[in-house]
């Protein structure tokens, strides 16, 4: 295995061009022709126009279904990676690169996915990212206001969950605080907190009965940047991960510790690899989304395995 690895990323990244790097490629075609036979839309027409991009039903999909065509389409022209990491739903697409699922049965737990967490949202939610606070002043924020801690991105860098009321309280402490950044997140589940434990628990049930098979490469778990090599952990982490904070953060040092030098993230978007240049400056990181074409995206992943 080289030292590459391959981030795929989560919902909120979705563009209207984020299929034309791929768009003439065979295989790639060939993993969209099977989304849109399986999710009985066509991914493609669906960005064409615009519609609903950012509505959790059609985000998920549309996101996965852009992951699993890049990886179609670069992985004969790159080394064998040596892990997958996946941010929230772009997990669940790690599967599916790593050859744990074919298309139609990734494609197909994704929109299981999206429909049980709509169906566990009981009130208006939602995402909002905060950067400037400590994780005690953010915790202390999600206690006073009845939010949770989804994901910790780094040192001062959180997503946190909730309802929407709880979410602009969050909002207004942590400006009176001093907090650098706060932004709502185009999605509208609380995803990765308590809030979600009923689609969990349906969501394991899915996993369990599905085709899922162990990785043929490890893929980290979200929840604590576990490498996973089988497939009983798989269903453990994929479901767990709906109701439980991700530590991203920790996925990055342990994808450093396990021997990654090179990190590609896959399109729609170039939120990770913002992310880990943030917090270590000096690895190797790109977005596809980066790229006029996939042969620079080649070209750039071998020079930085050289070097």
């Amino acid at each position: 295995m080289s030292g590459l690895a391959i981030l795929c990323p989560g919902q909120g990244g979705q563009h209207s061009a984020m299929f034309e790097h791929v768009a003439r490629d065979p295989a790639a075609i060939e993993v969209l022709d099977s989304a849109a036979r399986t999710l009985g839309w066509d991914p493609r027409e669906r960005v064409r126009r615009d519609a609903g991009l950012f509505e959790n039903a059609v985000a998920q999909p549309l996101v996965c279904s852009a992951i699993l065509a890049n990886w179609a389409a670069l992985r004969p022209q790159l080394p064998p990676p040596c892990l997958f990491a996946g941010y929230s739903v772009g997990e669940l697409a790690a599967y599916g690169c790593a050859d744990a699922l074919d298309v139609e049965q990734t494609l197909t737990l994704v929109q299981q996915r999206a429909a049980l967490m709509d169906q566990a949202v009981s009130e208006p939610q939602g995402l909002l990212a905060l950067r400037g606070l400590n994780p005690p002043q953010v915790r202390n924020l999600c206690r006073d206001q009845g939010a949770f801690i989804a994901i910790t991105n780094g040192p001062d860098h959180f997503i946190v969950g909730g309802s929407m009321p709880s979410l602009g309280g969050v909002e207004d402490a942590a400006r009176r605080l001093g907090g650098s950044y706060a932004r709502r997140l185009p999605v509208s589940v609380a995803a990765h907190t308590p809030l979600m434990r009923a689609a969990s628990a349906r969501f394991r049930a899915a996993l369990a009965e599905s085709a899922l098979k162990a990785p043929l490469t490890p893929v980290l778990a979200g929840i604590n940047g576990a490498l996973v090599h089988d497939r009983d952990t798989a269903i453990t982490m994929l479901s767990e991960q709906l109701s439980t904070p991700l530590d991203w953060a920790t996925c990055m040092q342990v994808a450093c510790e396990s021997g990654a030098r090179v990190f590609l993230e896959l399109e729609p978007d170039t939120a990770l690899a913002r992310l880990l240049r943030d917090v270590m400056p000096d690895v190797a990181v790109r977005s596809v989304k980066e790229f006029k074409t996939l042969a620079g995206v080649v070209e750039w992943v071998c020079r930085s395995l050289e070097r």
